[in-house]
C-alpha cells in the first residue's frame, strides 16, 4: 500500500532559497480579481510551479490580508509580486517588453487551451479577469493568444484559481 509522504520527504526549501531558484518565464496578472481567497490561491499555485511573479491589478487584493494568508499559505511571501491600478497598462508594458500576452476567456476563436505549445525560449504572461465581467476587453485585444478551457457541463464557468491552474500546469507540463 502506497505511503504518504511526511513533512521531511517533501524537501521543502527555504523562502530565501525559493527566491533564489530560477524561475519559470511565466507572469500572472489579475485583473480585478474580487476573491481574495482565489487571489490566495493563485499565490499558491504560482509557488509551486515557481512562477516569475504576479501581477495584481485594479481592486484585486494585495497581501498582507487575513484572506489571501489563509489560502497562500505563507506563498505570498514567497512568490514575487507587485501591484498595478491599471490592468491595460501592466499587461500593455510587459507586451512592449517583449511578453507574450495570453488571456485566458471565453471569446469567439479562442485557441483551446489543450492546443496551445508554448515556445521554450518565450516569456509568457497569463491574463485572467474577475469572476464575474472576466479580463477587461481592451486586454483581450491586446493578447497574443485567447486561451480557452473546454467544458461540457451547463455552468460553462470554472472558479478564477482553478483556471489558472489548469491553465499554469498545461502550460508547463513539458517543462515540469
Amino acid at each position: 500500500m502506497p505511503e504518504k509522504k511526511n513533512i521531511i520527504e517533501l524537501t521543502r526549501i527555504t523562502i530565501q532559497d525559493y527566491r533564489k531558484e530560477k524561475k519559470f518565464p511565466l507572469i500572472v496578472v489579475l485583473d480585478n480579481v474580487r476573491s481574495l481567497y482565489n487571489v490566495g490561491s493563485i499565490f499558491r499555485t504560482a509557488d509551486a510551479f515557481l512562477l516569475e511573479k504576479i501581477i495584481l491589478c485594479g481592486i484585486t487584493g494585495t497581501p498582507p490580508h487575513p484572506e489571501i494568508k489563509k489560502t497562500a499559505l505563507g506563498a505570498e511571501d514567497s512568490v514575487e509580486w507587485e501591484y498595478m491600478e491599471d490592468s491595460f497598462e501592466a499587461v500593455k508594458r510587459l507586451k512592449n517588453k517583449g511578453w507574450k500576452i495570453c488571456v485566458l476567456e471565453q471569446v469567439h476563436d479562442s485557441l483551446p487551451l489543450q492546443d496551445f505549445s508554448p515556445s521554450p525560449e518565450t516569456g509568457y504572461v497569463l491574463v485572467a479577469g474577475n469572476e464575474v465581467e472576466g479580463v477587461d476587453q481592451k486586454i483581450v485585444d491586446l493578447a497574443d493568444f485567447i486561451l480557452e478551457i473546454p467544458q461540457l457541463g451547463v455552468k460553462h464557468s470554472l472558479n478564477v484559481s482553478v483556471s489558472v491552474g489548469i491553465a499554469l500546469w498545461q502550460m508547463l507540463k513539458s517543462k515540469l
